[in-house]
């Protein structure tokens, strides 16, 4: 498996930086995720970064190095997480739940498979081409798609979503797979600090036409100018599936040479009580790249 990965997270016009994003990898499979912490709710941020360090987790445990099953790991992992985040209110005795909308998806074999759970976004893009996008689980998607069946009177906000984890009912997790991936394909998943600011038609023009490490910074921006100073957080991870040897070589990634053993992750392991960054340059993620390779390698020569 080869792929090249490309992270950015800026903060915009909020206070703070409730979203996080990832990935984890073994020789057969990777997962890839993003979480957006929701406001209005306590802790959003811990809401997001607890559901990242779950499905790391169960990803570490379970691919030995390839899943059995990826569309139940990834349900089974987002109900885990929704456990979490009650059972972290439930502990601090907090009378509203942190909450989250997330979004993941697993690459193996040549397939893809994704589930989300809330409005972050997973976006398949093949040669400038839409081939598949996640809906939102949002009161104003349903009534797009129900009004081509019945009239439908005012729209409601499109922030206003009829799931997420950490609510008090049980979480909706669409899932979606396996399709099958062809060489350049790249996937995106994002926050609606993205999405909401920037069109369907030119997340795909701008992958179509730049290599990952412009094209998403440059969409990053094109979002906060878009939105202002009032700007949501924007977070975007794209990952580029069988990439060919190019000018984004230096974060690309190829687990052919992985021990069976072997899983690496930029998914931090705990950040409670921390102070985490408000804005993950690249810089940033690929210094993680680089450790994360070191000590691959000194497992391989280990092996040897």
């Amino acid at each position: 498996m080869r792929f090249v990965v490309y992270q950015v997270s800026r903060k915009g016009g909020r206070e703070k930086n409730e979203d996080r994003m990832g990935y984890c990898y073994t020789r057969e499979a990777g997962l890839f995720a993003l979480a957006d912490g929701m406001g209005g709710h306590p802790e959003g941020e811990v809401a997001s970064q607890l559901a990242l360090q779950t499905l790391a987790a169960r990803f570490q445990r379970e691919a030995k190095p390839g899943l059995k099953d990826p569309l139940r790991f990834l349900h089974e992992a987002m109900v885990g997480g929704h456990h979490q985040l009650l059972r972290y209110a439930t502990e601090r005795a907090l009378i509203d739940t942190p909450r989250t909308t997330i979004v993941a998806c697993v690459l193996q074999g040549q397939g893809a498979y994704w589930a989300h759970c809330g409005d972050s976004r997973l976006y398949l893009v093949r040669g400038g081409r839409l081939i598949a996008r996640t809906r939102d689980h949002s009161y104003t998607e349903l009534q797009t798609t129900m009004s081509q069946v019945v009239p439908i009177g005012e729209k409601l906000n499109r922030n206003v979503l009829f799931t997420c984890l950490g609510s008090p009912g049980k979480p909706l997790i669409d899932t979606a797979g396996p399709l099958r991936l062809h060489p350049g394909d790249r996937l995106l998943l994002c926050s609606d600090g993205l999405w909401g600011a920037v069109s369907d038609a030119a997340i795909c023009e701008q992958l179509a036409r730049q290599p990952l490490s412009d094209a998403v910074p440059e969409l990053v921006e094109m979002a906060l100018r878009s939105a202002g100073p009032k700007s949501d957080n924007v977070t975007v991870l794209c990952v580029e599936w069988e990439a060919a040897e190019d000018g984004d070589s230096q974060s690309g990634v190829s687990t052919q040479n992985l021990g069976e053993q072997v899983f690496a992750s930029t998914i931090q392991a705990s950040m409670i009580g921390d102070a985490p960054p408000e804005d993950l340059d690249d810089a940033e993620i690929e210094r993680s790249i680089r450790e994360i390779n070191e000590a691959i390698q000194r497992s391989s020569q280990r092996k040897g």
